[in-house]
C-alpha cells in the first residue's frame, strides 16, 4: 500500500506528517485490498475558524473512496476524514462479502 501526503498553501511540520501517516496506516487493518491512499491537507485562506481541510482518497480495485472534512486543526480534520473513510471501507468490505 502506498501513501501520498500533500500540503497546499502551507508547509507541514514533521509531527503533522507523522500523525497523518499513522492514521492512514491504520486504515489498512480494516481491509487488505487497499492499493493506495492519498491525503491532501489544505489551508483555506479565509477568516473562518475551521479553515483546515483534510481530503483522503482510498484506492481499492473497482472503487475509490473519498472523504473531505474541515476542522479548527489539521488533526481534527484528519480524525474526521479517516473516520469517514474507515466507515466507507467497512461498508465496501461487507458488500464484497455479501456477493
Amino acid at each position: 500500500m502506498t501513501r501520498d501526503i500533500q500540503t497546499v498553501n502551507f508547509n507541514a511540520e514533521p509531527e503533522l506528517i507523522d500523525f497523518v501517516n499513522e492514521k492512514l496506516t491504520k486504515l489498512h487493518q480494516y481491509f487488505d485490498g487497499i492499493v493506495a491512499i492519498e491525503a491532501y491537507l489544505k489551508l483555506d485562506n479565509n477568516s473562518e475558524e475551521d479553515n483546515k481541510i483534510a481530503e483522503i482518497r482510498v484506492f481499492i480495485p473497482g472503487s475509490d473512496l473519498f472523504a473531505k472534512k474541515k476542522g479548527k486543526s489539521f488533526e481534527e480534520a484528519i480524525d474526521q476524514a479517516t473516520d469517514s473513510v474507515k466507515r466507507q471501507v467497512q461498508k465496501h468490505k461487507e458488500k464484497i462479502k455479501g456477493l
